[in-house]
């Protein structure tokens, strides 16, 4: 069966420009404390600069250990699967459903820690953490989309049309 056109496929294109933002985002702002010194252009310095004038992120003025470990699952996971998704889901690779539902999984868990943490943040006033949200609820709403939309694509080729599993 050929592939389907990407632009008959509505949510692999919202999924599309999502993990390109995210490639992007991951690239120019969450990394560049990883880079070496000498290599860090000055305008991702000062981009990362006004991500954190503009909303106070603890995770990026001092992050913890854990959201450091998670930067790190960016560089191990996330960067190295961004690069593969991006012309997989424009081919209509018929691994997209399983690796985006791994990334649906990781990126939820992972968001929603940061969202629970920046919520319990007694000091931090209400209306930063409203501008934080607004970046990372986003995130969260559309990896809790992408991974229910795996699993019932999976479901789908898994299951045969009589509605019993296959058994090996």
């Amino acid at each position: 069966m050929p592939p389907t056109p990407l632009l008959h496929r509505k949510l692999d294109t919202l999924y599309l420009a999502f993990i390109t933002i995210h490639l992007i985002n991951m690239l120019c702002v969450d990394m560049v404390p990883l880079y070496p010194p000498a290599w860090t252009p000055k305008a991702l310095l000062d981009l990362r600069a006004y991500y954190i004038k503009t909303y106070d992120d603890r995770y990026f003025t001092a992050p913890t250990a854990w959201f450091m470990f998670y930067t790190y699952i960016e560089v191990i996971y996330h960067l190295p699967f961004t690069i593969w998704a991006i012309p997989a889901i424009l081919r209509d690779d018929p691994l997209v459903p399983l690796h985006l539902f791994i990334f649906a999984l990781e990126v939820s868990l992972t968001t929603a820690t940061c969202i629970a943490d920046t919520l319990s943040w007694e000091d931090f006033p209400y209306n930063k953490k409203f501008d934080l949200m607004t970046l990372y609820g986003p995130y969260l709403v559309l990896s809790m989309i992408m991974g229910v939309d795996m699993f019932f694509r999976l479901s789908k080729i898994l299951t045969p049309s009589n509605g019993k599993a296959k058994r090996s």
